[in-house]
């Protein structure tokens, strides 16, 4: 997208082209046949910096397009490549379909140079073109944006002409219609997955959904699928919805992606779509998004990626898309999660039960009324992470009976289904279980995820939390049972535990420091009595003392160990419940 207030900083003065580009050694510029070329004939040109990255070939094809435009208007404009490549052949490689001029490969200092001049502030893993007068004045550092977005109209591709064709572009918006956004001058049609051409005509009248896409990230990958579903359900049902595809990526990506595709796109050499990701001010690192259009031609306000994401497959029910249906949508799905019980995430038919060791089978009516995590993970994610999650299971299951985890496994087969359960001393899903797949896109909407994930269910069966992983890693235990009034609590107990010192080292137990530590509960050694929320704690030996027992006895060595014996201020550590406070005594 060109920001309109993104290049209004003073033109910047890097010096003439020919200082700037020459080196004592060198004042030329080389062709992909290895011809040199005086830098001194640049002048009085406009002059295209293009800083080329892995995967700028679908750019690199636009740019020969204008480049090739410009030239055979007017030879007043120069492109310059400049490699980010270490290996020689890589560069020969992409400099082989390149029309323009290079710095050559061998000078490596001026590489660094013009990129430490001019991608400073750039974003990384893009293309960069930055544009330059004669003088060295910087026309505008987001030339990639300007050519993707109006081609050869955007020459000489100064802020102030990307400002005024901006200005026309919203102009144009206030009469726009779907025949203006879709056609061009030399095409009425989108194509079909079988290749055939379909007349624009066609969709009139439809909600229109524009799919902005690029097969390499993965975002895409796994966002595509669910929206295929929707799109196949709201045409089996016979609404007038349809999706034209706009690839943001190369034409083997291309290819693939029009073979698999259940809607329509544009042709792939067509630029239509590069000005539409302009027109509708999409970000430049925008992997995707769907851009909605009405029956009436006019842009809908909605941002369908993201309903999709919160209600997956369900989204289809929102259709037409419409601010009273959206409405209403929600109303119906946040009823739908007020009435969920565990049964109805976890019950299929016969699959009533989950598993425990040696074949046992738990129904899942007995899990009813605990407080359930459901640990969403597999063989290699679990890494480290498992041994402690182990004891912390331990820590709460000692305390509170109605507590129980059951993993969803992520493993590839049975056999890593069954090494990693054997190390889990809670309950499971059944590998290859078919409730696994409706409970990830219950609980997830779009896709398995991606790292180790701890969902804690209420005792009502409610979804209190999709973190209680990052819970247990910022709280310990004591994060249980992760309710949004427990976790506030812990920030008012974190408030009250700042005056206490972090480590302690006692000479009632001289093994190791003591550290201040978030824990569910404990048997403390030196009161014998239990402890919870905080503990004085040696890991190592699995030693715990109360704050205040810990801090009392801190205070005690002190004065014992105090030369003039002067008066210990009257205070001590208190158990006020399950908090340990400081008390000046009367």
């Amino acid at each position: 997208m060109i920001e309109e207030g993104s290049n209004r900083a003073p033109p910047e003065e890097v010096g003439d082209i020919v200082s700037l580009l020459s080196t004592e050694e060198r004042d030329f510029l080389i062709r992909k046949n290895g011809d040199k070329v005086a830098i001194g004939s640049l002048e009085g040109k406009v002059i295209a910096l293009y800083f080329a990255v892995s995967g700028s070939r679908p750019f690199t094809l636009r740019l020969i397009e204008v480049y090739s435009e410009l030239r055979s208007l007017d030879n007043n404009f120069e492109i310059i490549f400049v490699t980010d490549e270490t290996n020689e052949d890589y560069f020969d490689e992409d400099f082989s379909e390149m029309p323009w001029l290079a710095i050559p490969f061998s000078d490596t200092w001026m590489r660094g140079k013009l990129e430490n001049i001019f991608l400073a502030t750039s974003l990384p893993n893009l293309p960069n073109l930055v544009i330059l007068d004669a003088n060295g004045k910087i026309l505008n550092r987001k030339g990639v944006q300007a050519v993707k977005g109006y081609g050869s109209e955007g020459f000489p591709f100064t802020v102030e002409k990307i400002r005024k064709l901006r200005e026309e572009m919203e102009n144009a918006k206030k009469d726009q219609t779907l025949r203006s956004v879709l056609v061009s001058s030399s095409r009425d049609y989108l194509i079909a997955n079988d290749r055939s051409k379909v007349s624009v005509s066609n969709l009139e009248g439809k909600i229109v959904a524009l799919y902005f896409a690029c097969r390499r990230y993965a975002c895409c990958n796994v966002f595509t699928p669910v929206f295929a579903e929707i799109y196949r359900k709201l045409k089996e049902i016979g609404e007038s919805f349809e999706v034209v595809l706009v690839r943001l990526d190369g034409e083997s990506d291309y290819d693939v992606a029009i073979e698999s595709m259940p809607w329509l796109a544009f042709p792939f050499n067509d630029n239509r779509g590069e000005k539409l990701f302009c027109y509708f001010d999409l970000q430049e690192n925008n992997h995707h998004a769907i851009i909605l259009i009405g029956p009436n031609g006019k842009t809908m306000n909605v941002d369908l990626i993201e309903l999709i994401k919160e209600y997956g497959f369900d989204a289809w029910e929102a259709f037409p898309f419409s601010q009273e249906k959206l409405h209403e949508f929600s109303e119906k799905e946040k009823a739908k999660l007020e009435s969920q019980t565990l049964e109805s995430l976890l019950v299929s038919g016969d699959l009533d039960y989950v598993i425990g060791k040696n074949g046992l089978k738990v129904p899942i009516k007995e899990l009813v009324g605990k407080t359930i995590l459901l640990y969403f993970s597999s063989m290699w994610r679990c890494g480290n992470y498992l041994p402690k999650l182990v004891e912390e299971y331990h820590e709460i299951k000692n305390v509170d009976s109605e507590f129980e985890m059951i993993y969803i496994s992520g493993d590839y087969d049975q056999d890593l289904f069954n090494k990693v359960f054997l190390r889990m001393p809670w309950l499971a899903l059944p590998f290859g279980d078919e409730r696994q797949e409706s409970l990830n896109k219950r609980i997830f909407k779009i896709g398995y995820p991606q790292n180790c994930t701890l969902v804690a269910i209420s005792p009502t069966g409610r979804i209190i939390t999709k973190e209680a992983k990052e819970l247990f890693m910022i709280h310990g235990t004591v994060a249980y049972p992760f309710t949004e009034e427990r976790i506030k609590e812990l920030e008012h107990l974190k408030e009250m535990a700042k005056g206490w010192p972090e480590k302690i080292k006692l000479d009632l137990y001289d093994e190791h420091e003591l550290v201040l530590t978030g824990c569910f509960s404990y048997d403390c050694n030196g009161c014998r009595e239990m402890g919870h929320n905080w503990s004085y704690r040696c890991e190592q030996c699995e030693f715990d003392l109360h704050p205040k027992c810990a801090l009392n006895q801190k205070k005690k060595e002190e004065g014992e160990n105090d030369e003039a014996h002067g008066e210990v201020a009257e205070e001590e550590y208190v158990c006020d419940g399950e908090v340990c406070i400081l008390e000046r005594k009367e």
